[in-house]
């Protein structure tokens, strides 16, 4: 098994060109520049309408260096069996096939071609970066955001569902590999990419992403406002690796400290959740403690 990676050890090769056109704090920026870093320049992207498309760019001026397919919404994972299918056809085994889109065009518009690749096993990397709302066009909810948040389409009492678990309805295809990782931890993220890429079939990533103008920080602390959803116990850092879960990263460690923030910690640090009550965050902070002495358990 392969050591965890510092910065120190992180390799130098750029893939993204330094000028991009993400919003300033843009969690997203980190993820991928990093993801990229793993993937390797033997890489073709598959990139739908989202926050990704505004930040390469558009050809002949994308800061992308590797190879990308822009594609429509719905048709992510099915543009990427097809690439997958062409390489395949030419002897490539060696290209990575990697998708990145958003939690709108992945656990919503794009869903059935997700499930349906997933279900055939084909054999290329699924990257959902979640900020948590249809951002690149006015933040917008989407399934995936949680409730209580304040959004474009519900200004008055936050989203009234619960967040939809798209990672748990990945793993439920059987999948080789699925991991939850963080913008904020993204060493954590390197070392998942490396460890799958020579796993079978469909691989997911599910990504938190924070997200400056849709959450309502100041985007100095993006990665502040990351890490507190993994040390409150809000967001948790894992992998399934053939269907064996495990905690990983800084939520590993809280097994060892069993003490998390409190969540409203996290809620405060964004104007997003200025409408939850004190009656709900306890609530949430209910349903955090229920999840976690469960993996104490399973720990002890």
């Amino acid at each position: 098994m392969q050591g965890k990676t510092t910065i120190l050890t992180l390799p130098a090769e750029e893939f993204v060109h330094p000028g991009t056109r993400a919003c300033t704090g843009c969690g997203l920026a980190i993820a991928y520049r990093v993801g990229l870093k793993a993937l390797g320049k033997d890489t073709i992207l598959v990139v739908p309408p989202s926050c990704l498309t505004v930040l390469q760019g558009l050809f002949p001026v994308a800061s992308t260096k590797l190879p990308c397919l822009n594609v429509t919404f719905a048709s992510t994972a099915a543009a990427a069996t097809g690439i997958l299918a062409a390489l395949n056809d030419q002897g490539r085994d060696h290209i990575t096939v990697a998708a990145w889109a958003g939690d709108g065009g992945t656990g919503d518009i794009g869903l059935q071609a997700l499930s349906g690749a997933a279900e055939r096993g084909d054999d290329f990397i699924y990257f959902c970066y979640d900020n948590e709302g249809y951002m690149n066009t006015g933040v917008q909810r989407s399934g995936t955001t949680p409730i209580g948040a304040i959004t474009a389409n519900t200004p008055f009492k936050g989203k009234l569902q619960q967040k939809k678990d798209i990672p748990a309805i990945m793993a439920a295809h059987n999948l080789s590999y699925v991991a939850a990782c963080s913008a904020a931890y993204p060493l954590d993220l390197y070392d998942k990419i490396k460890s799958c890429l020579s796993l079978p079939g469909t691989k997911y990533f599910h990504i938190h992403i924070p997200c400056p103008p849709g959450w309502g920080y100041d985007p100095r602390y993006g990665i502040k406002i990351g890490r507190l959803a993994v040390e409150t116990g809000y967001y948790d850092l894992y992998e399934i690796v053939n269907g064996k879960f495990r905690l990983t990263a800084a939520s590993e460690k809280l097994l060892e400290k069993r003490k998390l923030v409190p969540v409203s910690e996290y809620f405060r640090a964004q104007s997003r959740f200025r409408v939850l009550t004190d009656d709900q965050i306890a609530g949430i902070q209910q349903q955090i403690d229920q999840k976690w002495e469960g993996y104490y358990r399973q720990d002890d």
